[in-house]
């Protein structure tokens, strides 16, 4: 299945594009061309690595096959959070205690990066301070509270505890009872960002090309990437383009599925009403292992995510059942219509930690980097992992490596039966939810 046709009309249909509309653009490349670093996917994570590079002085080249953030970057829920969409633990037991208090403690300088960078090229992105993790049941909120109290032992990040008695004080929903809240984590227009970053990027240098999708890597001492009007051969490459980089490297591709995501947006609010709905203004999600997730607009509109597709098949009916979820949420919005519903793909690995390495070479060094799997919690890691890589292209790859020790399975099954498998896995974790 193609799928960046999969999801092309889906993503029209975004309030982040009807909100952000197009400053800038970019040719197609056209003829042959050399550089210092070839990077594909025009995603936050390869904008990122391009920035970054440029920073540093190298020659960058980017390649994005549709539009700059017409992925995951551009129509995710908006929601930046600390750590990784795998517990803690994961990492513990690949990496000791040591590594994996180094991997927090680079998810809260992605955080904190990302300020950085709406500071230093002023961007207007409407971001908002604020995370408020809830619980949806008593064995839930148990869970939420216990986690948090163990980031803040062995982690030293402290979180404010909500119990039920107080969450009203927070958020206005029948459907929860405790919460957690993050001042240090927040929430943004993601398709004003990445367009703004890439704008930030082309100020610095850095050659963009729109509607260039990369159909083959030669590899070698110096590699190219080929695409159907030209060709660029650079001294390493970057894939930064997750779940569409289908076929162009095979040895990573079986470690990710596309999983299809989807949001509403309801009708815009009055500002009070909206207010009382969610009084602490932060982006909001629960820790249900299928979850909801939702924040308020700069213009008040609920923005509402939380149905996943793990077939690649967009789910029928998609707005009308989107807005029932979210009146489990807020009833009191019984009175609002949808007025968007988009979604697409993101990737996720087996064990939901990030992919991040270097394709094995034989009789040269290594150079061909790879950035994947971030798994649904990549609006803040993405902008570090492109920070990491570039440090390693540069030069310094200590902390680069650290993400790169860490292991990861294929998806059973091959490229025929493993979206089978993991349909099935994830009902599953559909019922579980459900009964507990």
């Amino acid at each position: 299945m193609n799928l960046l046709s999969a999801d092309r009309d889906l993503m029209r249909r975004s309030y982040y594009a009807a909100t952000s509309p197009r400053e800038r653009e970019y040719p197609a490349l056209q003829g042959g061309r050399d550089c210092d670093v070839a990077v594909v996917g025009g995603g936050l994570a390869g904008l990122s690595a391009a920035i970054e590079l440029a920073l540093r002085g190298h020659e960058v080249t980017l390649l994005e096959a549709r539009e700059i953030g017409s992925g995951a970057s551009g129509r995710n829920g908006g929601q930046a959070i600390h750590g990784l969409a795998c517990d803690v633990e994961v990492i513990e037991q690949q990496l000791g205690q040591a590594d994996a208090r180094r991997v927090w403690a680079m998810t809260i300088e992605a955080l904190d990066l990302l300020r950085q960078r709406i500071d230093q090229f002023d961007i207007d992105c409407e971001w908002r301070d604020g995370y408020l993790g809830v619980a949806t049941n008593e064995r839930k909120a148990r869970a939420l509270h216990a986690g948090a109290e163990r980031l803040a032992s062995a982690y030293d990040y402290p979180m404010r505890l909500i119990a039920r008695a107080e969450l009203p004080h927070w958020i206005d929903s029948p459907r929860y009872c405790a919460a957690v809240h993050d001042p240090r984590s927040g929430h943004l227009h993601p398709l004003k960002y990445t367009q703004a970053l890439a704008r930030a990027a082309s100020d610095l240098g850095v050659r963009i090309h729109e509607s260039t999708p990369v159909q083959r890597l030669i590899e070698g001492a110096r590699p190219q990437v080929i695409t159907p009007s030209g060709n660029v051969r650079a001294r390493q490459v970057l894939l930064a383009g997750n779940v569409y980089l289908q076929g162009i490297a095979a040895q990573i591709e079986s470690r990710i599925m596309p999983v299809g995501t989807y949001i509403v947006a309801s009708s815009r609010l009055d500002a009070r009403r909206a207010q009382a709905l969610i009084p602490c203004g932060a982006a909001v999600c629960d820790n249900n292992f299928v979850l909801d997730y939702f924040r308020f607009s700069a213009d008040h509109r609920l923005l509402f995510g939380g149905r996943v597709s793990y077939s690649t098949a967009t789910p029928r009916h998609l707005a009308e059942t989107m807005r029932r979820r979210m009146l489990d949420a807020f009833p009191q919005l019984s009175d609002t219509t949808v007025e968007f519903a988009w979604g697409g793909f993101v990737d996720i690995s087996m064990n939901r930690a990030p992919d991040f390495g270097r394709l094995p070479a034989r009789d040269y060094a290594p150079n061909v980097y790879y950035l994947q799997g971030f798994s649904g919690h990549g609006l803040a890691l993405t902008g570090l992992a492109g920070k990491l890589v570039a440090e390693a292209i540069h030069g310094d790859a200590s902390r680069f490596d650290i993400f790169a020790r860490l292991s990861h399975r294929r998806f059973p099954g091959g490229r025929w039966l493993r979206t089978p498998a993991l349909v099935l896995g994830m009902g599953w974790y559909q019922l579980k939810d459900a009964l507990t």
